[in-house]
This record gives C-alpha cells, structure tokens and sequence, in this order.
C-alpha cells in the first residue's frame, strides 16, 4: 500500500458498450445491414472480448502487471536466501549524488508512472466514453468524496500499519525503509508528488480501468475484485508476506467499493494520503523514533 516498484532500494457495474451497429441476439442479418450500411463489418461480442483482453494485457504490460513480475521474481530470490528476516526495502531512493541529475531522474519516474494511468483513461474515453472517463473521476462530488477518501485512508492505513510491524516482527517482511531520498530541498515535495502519483497510477489502472474492462469482457463481479485484489497485492511482494497480504485486503475493499459506487477519486485520494503520510512522515521521524 506504499510503494508499487517492485525492486527493494528502488513501490461497474456500467452496462459493457457493445459498440455501435454491434447485431445483437436475435436481430436478423438483413436488419442489421440496413442499419449499419456502409459502416463495414463490425465485430462479433467474442472477437471484442478478445480485443478487450489484449488491451489489458498491453496496458498491464506497461505498468503494473510487469512491476508484479519483478517482484516476484525478488521475492523468490530473497526467500532462497535466507528469507525476509535480513531484508531491506528502501523506496524512493536517491538515484544520483548530483542534486540537479538526481531530481531529473526523479521527475522522469513520476513521468513514468503517470503516463499509464492517461493510458487508461484515453481508452476508457473511447469506451464507454461516460463522464468522468465512466470511473467517477471527476469533481462532482469533491468535498464528500475527499472525506470518504480520507475515511478510507485512516480505515486503511493504521490497521495496515500495525500489520507491516507485527509482519516485520515474525520475520516474514522486509525492513521498509520508505523514503531513501537525501535530505535535500526537494525532498518532501518530491514525497508528496511520489504519494500522489502512486494513487493516480493504481488506482486508476487497477480498480477503475481493469474492473470495467473485466465488467465489458463479462466476467464475475467477485471473480474481477479477486484478479483486481491480487495483481495488487503482488506487485507489492517485495515487501514480503505482509505486504502481499496487506494489499490484497486492500484491493478487495477498494474493489468492491467501486463496483457498488463507479466512483474511483475516493480511492485515488486515500491511497494517495497513505503514501504521504508514510513517505513523509518516514522521511521526518526516522532517527528519531526508536521502531522507525
């Protein structure tokens, strides 16, 4: 619920839009050509549930479905060697001693991670092309959805903070350290925007645009959270059990709450909070508290 790189010392229910001049059930083939006349051939409901499904696997391809192989790959390796007792996982890192390189480097990550989440949402405006990109990502009901977001972050994070220690204290997770970034001027800006990107690039890519994607493709509303729930979880194994774990319960809560409301800036604006809080809060009591 931190960070979704995956590398240690590096973090609906709208009906499926058939498109148009799609032949539905029953409707003769002369009909439907006198319809769509000159439209050309239009695609079967299978062949779009094809196409659909490549789409997730490309826009998974290029953000977080990749993030979850790399982490269990380095899950794998830690557990071969010794476990996560010894284990260290530092986010946001300093990646260059050069301030000026440093923050270049740091500005093209954040980049990096939001250019999938407008990815998504390019797609989604195709399809179903509803307001607010048809996952409630717009300013209608700001002010009672920044309290639910904030509800949400305090249901999730302090409950989630007591897991990450008591995991950390049978072993089974790694040290989080959750700012490695030095104490330079840009520090806590850069945190906060690391916060916020995080938020944005799950949120929208793995609850709001890949469960309406699985609602289009037909799929189990439980079936869609659980993929959801745990494609999150594992991008997040770096952390160990805990983390695995931690955000599974995570993703099934922010999945099924967005299947009941179509509504993602809630979620978008707790799980940018918690990302705040713990990077920032890190990044100022570390040294100074004696469990940090």
């Amino acid at each position: 619920m931190t960070s979704a790189s995956p590398v240690p010392g590096a973090d609906l229910h709208a009906e499926p839009d058939s498109g148009p001049g799609v032949e539905p059930a029953g409707t003769s083939s002369a009909g439907a050509h006198s319809a769509t006349a000159g439209d050309g051939p239009q695609p079967t409901a299978s062949r779009r549930s094809g196409r659909l499904g490549l789409e997730v696997l490309l826009v998974l391809g290029v953000s977080l479905g990749i993030s979850a192989l790399y982490s269990w790959i380095n899950f794998l390796d830690i557990q071969t060697r010794g476990g996560f007792r010894g284990a260290t996982a530092t986010l946001n890192p300093s990646l260059n001693p050069r301030a000026w390189v440093d923050l270049s480097y740091q500005l093209l990550g954040l980049l990096n991670g939001v250019v999938p989440a407008l990815l998504a949402l390019l797609l989604l405006s195709r399809a179903p092309a509803l307001p607010g990109f048809g996952i409630g990502l717009d300013r209608l009901r700001l002010a009672r959805e920044t309290l639910q977001g904030l509800g949400f972050a305090a249901l999730i994070g302090l409950p989630g903070l007591a897991l990450v220690v008591l995991a950390r204290h049978l072993g089974i997770n790694a040290q989080i350290q959750a700012s490695g970034l030095a104490d330079v001027w840009y520090r806590y800006p850069l945190l906060i925007l690391e916060g916020i990107e995080n938020g944005v690039l799950e949120e929208i890519v793995i609850v709001g645009y890949l469960l309406t994607r699985l609602r289009a493709m037909n799929w189990p509303t439980g079936r869609a959270i659980l993929l959801s729930a745990l494609i999150r979880g594992s991008y997040h194994t770096y952390q160990g059990i805990g983390g695995f774990v931690g955000n599974v319960v995570m993703g099934a809560l922010f999945g099924w709450w967005f299947t009941r409301t179509k509504r993602v800036l809630p979620l978008v604006i707790a799980h940018s909070v918690i990302d705040i809080v713990s990077f920032v809060g890190y990044a100022a009591l570390h040294g100074r508290v004696s469990w940090l």
